[in-house]
């Protein structure tokens, strides 16, 4: 099951936010966050908030939760984050409808909720609209749909092109599925299509992943993530490594996997603009993940979905039907928060902008870290070109190494 909440202070009823974070945004860009809790099963790496049928099961009451009833209970958290933010509400500059597996609600659903963030907040001119997908719940009907809707850029689940490493993640769709499905987001007209792996599954091979990233590159997306499997407490893949059903990922696999995958996402025309990111051109990058790189606001939507504004910061209670029970009772969802100090910020700022391609400011870091940004040059995991141009920016080695570089500049 989906892993537990964090503690913090408690979020009062009515949401209201401290005054600090609703003094001036100061031009920051503004997103939403749509969390859609459902999945048709649950894959056995993941620990993320969501639920199936049967794990939503039980005898129906005031608050239970279904595909039918939530997308009222989300328009009702639009609403409420109206009210919320009153004259610091600013145009939607980004929208993303994560999950779960947000294409199990009809395409018109989503549009309906895209249609009340537009009528409560606005959407910015040239507005990013992602929906994430599984490629198991799509059709060319349903793409060209999702686009009619309003959706202007769509991320695919494909996780490997390998049948045996997708058995292993408990992966259901056929491997040259993923592929196809960005096939048609083309025909549908996404301009902006992006195919999401995993790379360091048990049993998965050099060449094996290799094979995968070929496959995603010849769908023709212009954005590619590129992740390392994470063992979750909690999860079905947890246990099977602890009963020594599967070995453990090895740290130096994983980095040849990733020296691999810049290798040949680089040779392709895609270049990394995150640590686990490339994208064709600057059109091409996720607008919205920028905005949790670079400080910005967002207000997420949901049962478990986290936000951001002015430097508070809050996550919704968890289970769906303590969500429906808190929107009914038009209280905040939110389960706890806390307000970052400006030393804590500053932390956050350093510890995200040094994953980007565009890098960290010295400016940010104080003495011990430029000495520490410094070292990073001379051990070259830090571009000295940069450096000197006043920006602290990672070379392929840094990116390998990027948390224990992140670690010096921030100790």
């Amino acid at each position: 099951m989906p892993s537990a909440l964090p503690d913090g202070d408690a979020v009062p009823a009515d949401g209201s936010l401290p005054a600090a974070a609703l003094d001036g945004p100061g031009g920051r860009p503004f997103g939403f966050y749509v969390h859609v809790p459902f999945c048709a099963t649950r894959c056995g790496y993941c620990d993320f908030n969501t639920y199936t049928a049967a794990e939503l099961g039980g005898p129906a009451g005031d608050h239970r939760v279904s595909r039918e009833t939530y997308p009222g209970l989300a328009a009702a958290e639009v609403r409420f984050a109206r009210g919320v933010l009153g004259p610091a509400a600013r145009p939607v500059q980004t929208v993303f409808f994560g999950g779960g597996t947000p294409t199990l609600l009809p395409p018109g659903r989503l549009g309906d909720l895209l249609r009340v963030i537009d009528g409560e907040f606005g959407l910015a001119a040239g507005a990013e609209v992602t929906v994430e997908a599984n490629p198991e719940t799509i059709t060319p009907a349903g793409l060209a749909e999702l686009r009619a809707q309003g959706i202007t850029r769509i991320s695919f689940g494909m996780q490997s092109a390998q049948p045996h490493v997708l058995a292993v993640l408990d992966r259901v769709h056929q491997p040259g599925r993923p592929a196809q499905c960005a096939r048609w987001a083309r025909a549908a007209g996404f301009e902006h299509v992006s195919l999401d792996l995993i790379y360091g599954t048990p049993g998965e091979s050099d060449e094996d992943w290799r094979r995968s990233l070929e496959a995603a590159l010849a769908a023709g997306p212009d954005h590619i993530s590129a992740y390392a499997l994470i063992v979750e407490d909690g999860t079905r893949l947890a246990a099977r490594v602890r009963r020594g059903e599967l070995p453990a990922p090895d740290d130096d696999a994983m980095a040849d996997r990733y020296l691999i995958a810049d290798e040949v996402l680089s040779r392709a025309g895609l270049r990394w603009y995150e640590v686990s990111n490339w994208a064709a051109d600057p059109d091409s990058r996720c607008a919205h993940n920028l905005l949790y790189w670079t400080g910005a606001d967002w207000w997420g939507v949901g049962p478990g979905a986290h936000s951001h504004v002015g430097g508070t910061r809050w996550w919704n209670v968890k289970h769906p039907a303590a969500y429906a029970g808190r929107i009914a009772a038009g209280v905040s969802p939110g389960y706890a928060r806390e307000t970052l100090t400006p030393a804590e910020q500053q932390l956050e700022r350093i510890m995200l902008l040094t994953r980007l391609a565009t890098g960290c400011p010295v400016t940010e870091l104080d003495p011990a870290g430029r000495d520490a940004a410094a070292k990073a040059v001379a051990d070259g995991l830090a571009d000295p070109g940069a450096l000197a141009g006043g920006r602290v920016v990672l070379t392929q080695r840094g990116r390998l190494l990027a948390d224990a570089v992140i670690r010096d500049l921030t100790a």
